[in-house]
């Protein structure tokens, strides 16, 4: 797309916005399998690229870009052991405001720690906060909250400490999803094995509803998983394929009967509950965090309080429109509604 330079950082003239993105460098951008914050910053920056506004990643040296990539770090330190995680995000989150003039807008999607630049720069700073590690975090927040321009990523993950600017849920490229019938009579989980992600919670459910499970992830907590997780394993009736990357991820989606995301934890957002959706599986969910915001109860799947209510959804999910499914990820959570709607916010602060 040809952009008339006239117009380069004078969004007031109707003309491209000068946009930093600064993603997380734990993982390459966009992630090979795991790291929704590194994909909602390549989501953005390609939307942002394709809008023909001016465009700069900030991410590692392997990352895959239409804008122009600046990076410090070779590779992701989750994905690379030589790549020591503080020394990186020092340099890496320098390297963006020592630049900061020559943007109109910083969009931040690496948690709290830029902020602490934030008032070193006339440059808006716009923090996507992917959720709350802990309560411990908050005073960073807080400490800039005057200048600050936050973005919840869902209403049910603001706090009540902090002024917001927007709240934006994810979107996603749906069209990359493929629509699926349900034709592999499993049920799946798609996350991280980690006890708040509930997994034991999927295979209590799939067992009393007599189907199979797949699970698919990353494990984050080697001992949850060495203990509870993998003697249930039976490669049959319990089956781990591991992190997936976006193929296996579709067709795992696409042949599932539902997505079980029965969280022990209150869900910032949830990507692989609207990938599901773009699939056009329905999703059985604890009624946590932005879960009620994300599924449509009847329509689009079913909140449930314990695994006898998943038992009881599980057998009405194969009576849900799947088609309706992926209608509401098309018209809710499409990477173009989401590109807009931080499209509209950068034009309002710049």
């Amino acid at each position: 797309m040809a952009v008339d330079s006239r117009y380069v950082g004078d969004p007031e003239a109707g003309g491209p916005i000068r946009i930093a993105v600064l993603a997380s460098i734990a993982h390459r951008v966009p992630p090979r399998s795991y790291g929704p914050w590194e994909q909602v910053a390549s989501t953005l920056a390609e939307g942002f690229v394709a809008r023909g506004h001016e465009v700069t990643l900030f991410a590692t040296a392997d990352s895959l870009t239409t804008a122009t990539l600046h990076s410090e770090a070779p590779a992701g330190y989750e994905e690379d052991a030589s790549v020591d995680a503080k020394v990186f995000e020092s340099l890496h989150i320098a390297s963006v405001f020592e630049r900061a003039a020559q943007f109109d807008v910083i969009s931040n999607q690496f948690d709290f720690l830029p902020l602490v630049f934030s008032r070193l720069t006339d440059t808006p700073v716009v923090t996507t906060i992917h959720g709350f590690s802990s309560e411990r975090i908050i005073p960073v927040f807080k400490a800039y909250d005057d200048i600050a321009h936050f973005v919840a990523i869902s209403e049910a993950d603001r706090h009540p400490g902090l002024t917001y600017a927007a709240t934006i849920h994810h979107g996603i490229d749906v069209e990359s999803f493929t629509f699926g019938t349900g034709a592999g009579g499993y049920l799946l989980f798609l996350g991280r094995i980690h006890p708040d992600k509930g997994t034991h919670h999927a295979i209590e459910a799939a067992r009393r509803s007599g189907l199979p499970l797949v699970i698919a992830g990353v494990v984050h907590d080697e001992q949850y998983f060495r203990d509870v997780i993998e003697p249930a394993i039976d490669g049959s009736t319990v089956t781990y394929v591991g992190p997936v990357g976006p193929s296996d991820r579709d067709r795992l989606l696409g042949g599932a009967v539902a997505l079980l995301h029965l969280i022990d934890f209150d869900e910032p957002f949830g990507l692989s509950v609207v990938e599901s959706l773009a699939a056009g599986t329905p999703v059985i969910a604890s009624p946590r965090g932005s879960l009620p915001e994300l599924i449509r109860p009847g329509e689009t799947g079913y909140l449930v309080s314990g695994i006898d209510e998943a038992v009881e959804a599980v057998a009405l999910a194969r009576g849900l429109d799947r088609r309706a499914c992926r209608a509401d990820a098309l018209e809710r959570f499409s990477s173009e509604r989401m590109v807009s709607d931080y499209e509209r916010l950068f034009e309002r602060l710049v």
